[in-house]
């Protein structure tokens, strides 16, 4: 067999390995580049090539798995605010905001009302 055309396992099937691994790549570099996620979160891309030889041992099929394993998004919270009577039933929560509503910021925006807990009452 001549020496020049023996090639990886990795570039046999067409190229259907490599181009798998490649698209595991890009997720990979999405999920590190998206700033919901955890930066130093550790990603990780597995391959598996499983080999099933017949009797004769003269064919072997080949399946290989590409997967990858992604950091998961960044925890995110808020604060709540409760006002009313809870004795009465008439309770109110919201959200927190860094600035009193109606407030203008140094960079001229005004800073919106705080968005509303809708409670469902169980009977």
């Amino acid at each position: 067999m001549d020496k020049q055309n023996k090639r990886s396992i990795l570039d046999m099937a067409r190229g259907a390995f490599q181009e798998r691994v490649d698209c595991e790549m890009a997720k990979v570099i999405d999920n590190i580049l998206d700033p919901n996620t955890i930066a130093t979160k550790k990603r990780k891309i597995s391959v598996t090539l499983e080999f099933l030889p017949d009797n004769e041992r003269s064919n072997i099929g080949v399946a290989f798995e590409v997967k990858s394993t992604l950091a998961p998004f960044a925890p995110a919270s808020t604060s709540l605010y409760i006002a009313g009577a809870p004795e009465s039933g008439e309770v109110q929560v919201v959200e927190m905001l860094p600035q009193i509503p109606g407030q203008m910021s140094l960079d001229g925006t005004e800073q919106d009302a705080p968005a509303m807990l809708k409670i469902i009452k169980l009977a």
